[in-house]
């Protein structure tokens, strides 16, 4: 029998580029509606030490007030635990506990990390809830160790002034968001090629659950590959919070406390990111039952909302970097 011929790629250039710009009109369109009328927000303060990444910054109402406040009590609590550590070492247990619960609350505000782990797994072709958690936890261990590694370096070993650090810093943000949009469009080329197949019927792209998932690919070294990059994009911009903690602890002689307190805060925002990486999972399994859950028009349904879930990587880390430039900050 003749094998099938194989498509160009002018019909995967085609869906890429459509996926693009659907998912950039519908962010312009959103940022646009939600700021009519709203005079531009004041750009995000940085830490009180004056070094770190500046934090994107919750609508001081509702939700986002909240969250403000909650995160302002933390440090308060923070700086205050690390100041009964150098007095006793039995504020080490509220110390720890006040930074996973920062940990918990930060991840819970604004953060192109969570925006990340969420639309890979919506883009996975085996998403599972143990997937989100590891991709979580290990993003957050990396924004730790990043962290860790920028203070120690910059503070501790090169003696450098707040001004260095926070250059430094700021190649670190532009290379996460460079990194993000270089995921997002390498995503968005492999999955373009899958629903080209999908709309071909092809067995190969029909969706987990269908008639066809004996022959889906099993996890292979090039996910693998995905996997850990998809951990440092999320997590290579280090938390101001953590920095904070890092600076203030070594001020104060006992900087492995802000190391094991950086730990903790890692660990609340995995348990956060995983949450919404988990629901993730679940609005994909709802969107496979919606499309009828097997045949090739369930495979053409989910294959499309995982194009746009790379596409999503994508213009968000484009966005992300304009913004920067815009703000004057590269």
């Amino acid at each position: 029998m003749e094998a099938p011929a194989v498509p160009g790629p002018g019909p995967r250039i085609l869906i890429a580029v459509t996926a693009l710009c659907l998912v950039a009109g519908f962010m312009l369109a959103l940022a646009w509606w939600l700021s009519a009328g709203a005079p531009p927000p004041p750009p995000p303060a940085r830490n009180p030490f004056g070094v770190g990444p500046r934090e994107a910054t919750p609508a001081a109402n509702g939700l986002g007030a909240m969250i403000l406040s909650y995160q302002a009590a933390f440090y308060r609590d923070l700086t205050a635990a690390l100041r009964a550590l150098k007095q006793s070492s039995a504020a080490l247990p509220t110390l720890l506990a006040v930074g996973f619960g920062y940990g918990v609350i930060h991840a819970a505000g604004p953060g192109h990390g969570k925006a990340v782990i969420s639309a890979y797994i919506l883009s996975d072709d085996r998403a599972a809830v143990w997937r989100g958690f590891s991709l979580s936890l290990g993003a957050a261990l990396v924004q730790a160790l990043v962290a860790i590694g920028l203070v120690a370096l910059f503070t501790l070993i090169l003696g450098a002034t707040a001004r260095q650090m926070n250059a430094a810093t700021r190649w670190v943000e532009i290379t996460a968001f460079a990194a993000m949009t270089i995921l997002g469009l390498t995503l968005l080329w492999r999955k373009a090629g899958v629903l080209v197949g999908a709309l071909r019927g092809d067995a190969a792209a029909c969706a987990p659950g269908c008639a066809h998932d004996a022959v889906l690919p099993l996890a292979s070294p090039r996910s693998v590959r995905q996997s850990l990059a998809v951990m440092v994009t999320a997590g290579i911009r280090p938390c101001a919070g953590a920095i904070i903690v890092l600076v203030f602890a070594a001020s104060q002689g006992i900087l492995w406390a802000g190391i094991a307190t950086t730990f903790a805060m890692a660990l609340g925002t995995a348990l956060t990111t995983g949450a919404l990486a988990m629901l993730a999972v679940v609005l994909k399994g709802l969107a496979l039952r919606l499309a009828g859950g097997r045949g090739n028009r369930a495979a053409v349904a989910v294959r499309t909302l995982e194009c746009l879930a790379a596409a999503f990587v994508a213009v968000l880390g484009a966005l992300l970097l304009a913004g920067y430039h815009a703000a004057g900050a590269g």
